[in-house]
């Protein structure tokens, strides 16, 4: 795994963006001699930390549910909400 520290980061962003597709593997970012970040494609974004997409999604529907609880007449219907939550209106 490449290591990378902040200071370049800045100056070279495109370059080592381009690095980090071209090897598909993380680049850690450094400062002040310690990992600070990571950098990681799309994909590996998705495939590790999909947990968190999901919870974020979750809190987005519960709040949805309590906004029909609140006002029968709101805007969203069970329907609407049910084909959300699987992926049919994106």
């Amino acid at each position: 795994m490449e290591e990378v520290n902040a200071l370049k980061i800045r100056n070279n962003l495109g370059e080592i963006l381009d690095r980090l597709n071209k090897k598909n593997e993380p680049i850690l970012i450094s400062k002040n001699r310690k990992i600070r970040a990571v950098l990681v494609t799309p994909q590996q974004f998705e495939r590790r930390f999909l947990d968190w997409q999901t919870r974020d999604e979750r809190k987005r529907f519960l709040a949805d549910i309590k906004q029909l609880k609140k006002s029968r007449k709101g805007s969203l219907s069970t329907l609407t909400l049910l084909r959300k939550l699987r992926g049919y209106d994106q």
